[in-house]
């Protein structure tokens, strides 16, 4: 179904007036949309120089040894000469059997010094777009995949409706503890690594499923890293104290945050649509929601955990929602599902405010620590201006696009110089990136993803051979 019919901010205000979206709101006018993204952020002892972010967004184009390739390369110079001051480099594996895909990137001792290079040239990619690159922030995204590795799956508990949706049997073993504190020192080396190549800031993952963030939803874990929310939160605390003993001030330290883990869906046989798999309620082993009503987010423990996180030393926090795995349209508010996929269950504006809801919430909860808001893309053409009511309303600190960002990677420059995106260049939310993410018959066992329909003369070849390598199989 088609739902972004709209050519004025007047016509999606009346929508997410009558659909009941009512954190949604958007800024009209042009000159203070530039103002309020032009603003300049605290974090830590580091100055943005705007509130402009690109997410983290995989481009599944490494080599097999984990090194940035030529596309890899490609993308990030040209989010370099794009505008944005916060650059949040992609989800990086700490160790092999970690990887998401057989092309993730992956930080080790014989990759360092291509990481290096990488940052080197976005550095001067920015500064001869920019004048300097002295206030643009790049932060590494460290991780391990944990149930969703390429490889061994390494889960941290058994969920019953994410075990049903993922394959996992219900006798398959779970991580041991002292695997994990040995996991913790991986994430450490990479994170030493990391400042070695010269990043300003590491960011342990800690959403979407993966490994951190299973861990946080651990409730029926026994041992040291389950049960307790102190101790579902043990393997974030370790990382970080960590990390900071070793490297001291050479890096900040962030966390991307799942703040609302949702249930998986399933699409409904004769709709299509998606509908919640089959559940227990209570729905213990998650993160964020409320046990009794899993369609609802709980926040109290999310709250207790970015405190704990503020006072372990981290200075900057990226709100992040649902497992792109089990329920998409939570994290990535769509207009068209990938091919295989479940329809939207709700209108996306409900998906968009979800996102500001949250992580208006968890903004105001903790002025002091600056947070980066996600959910944007949908909203195509007017995501700056709602990004510039979060922004004026204290919802969020830092507005950040990650899917919008592969079409228009130099949509912040526009956004600063005239307060409007152009029509012709927003995403489309038709997640073709999507559909090349999920597609594993390819010579090097993944095909790399882009924007199909923005950035056609790279990304059409691709998708033609996926889905003749699809046919074929």
């Amino acid at each position: 179904m088609r739902h972004f019919r709209f050519k004025y901010l007047e016509e999606i205000e009346e929508c997410a007036r009558l659909v009941g979206a009512a954190h949604v709101r958007f800024e009209h006018d042009r000159q203070k949309v530039r103002t309020l993204l032009a603003r300049k952020v605290r974090v830590g002892n580091f100055t943005l120089g705007n509130s402009i972010a690109i997410h983290p967004m995989e481009g599944c184009d490494g080599t097999p040894e984990g090194r940035p390739d030529d596309l890899t390369w490609r993308r990030y110079r040209r989010f370099a000469s794009g505008g944005a001051k916060l650059l949040w480099f992609e989800a990086t594996a700490v160790r092999g059997d970690g990887r998401a895909n057989p092309r993730q990137l992956w930080l080790r001792p014989q990759t360092m010094a291509d990481f290096a290079r990488l940052l080197e040239a976005v550095r001067r990619e920015h500064a001869q777009c920019a004048g300097s690159s002295d206030d643009l922030l790049e932060v590494l995204q460290l991780t391990h995949s944990g149930r969703y590795s390429a490889g061994r799956r390494v889960i941290a508990c058994h969920n019953p409706a994410v075990d049903c949706k993922t394959g996992v049997p219900a006798d398959y073993p779970v991580i041991s503890d002292d695997d994990l504190e040995r996991l913790e020192d991986d994430f450490v080396e990479a994170a030493r690594l990391a400042a070695d190549a010269g990043f300003r800031a590491v960011d342990i993952k800690a959403t979407h499923g993966y490994l951190a963030s299973e861990l946080l939803a651990a409730r029926s874990r026994e041992g040291r890293y389950g049960g307790p929310l102190e101790n579902r939160a043990r393997f974030l605390q370790n990382v970080v104290g960590k990390i900071r003993s070793v490297v001291g001030d050479r890096l900040m330290l962030c966390v991307r945050l799942g703040c609302f883990d949702g249930v998986p869906y399933t699409a409904e046989p004769t709709t299509g649509v998606g509908v919640p798999v089959e559940h227990p309620v209570p729905y213990s082993d998650s993160f964020g929601v409320d046990r009794n009503n899993p369609a609802r987010e709980d926040l109290t423990e999310v709250k207790q955990v970015i405190g704990w996180l503020a006072g372990w030393g981290v200075q900057l926090l990226n709100v992040s929602l649902g497992v792109p795995y089990l329920n998409p349209h939570i994290g990535r508010p769509f207009e068209k599902p990938d091919e295989g996929n479940y329809e939207q269950p709700e209108h996306p504006l409900l998906g968009v405010d979800r996102h500001f809801r949250i992580a208006g919430e968890l903004q105001r909860a903790f002025p002091a620590l600056p947070m980066a808001g996600t959910g944007y893309s949908w909203l195509q053409k007017f995501m700056i201006n709602a990004a510039a009511h979060n922004l004026e309303s204290g919802g969020i600190r830092v507005f950040g696009a990650g899917r919008g960002a592969l079409p228009y990677p130099d949509f912040a420059l526009d956004a600063l110089t005239k307060g409007e995106l152009d029509e012709r260049r927003v995403c489309k939310t038709l997640t073709y990136c999507s559909y090349l993410m999920r597609r594993r018959n390819h010579p090097l066992g993944q095909f790399p993803t882009g924007c199909v329909p923005f950035d056609k003369r790279v990304y059409g070849p691709i998708l033609k051979q996926a889905r003749e390598s699809e046919r074929r199989h």
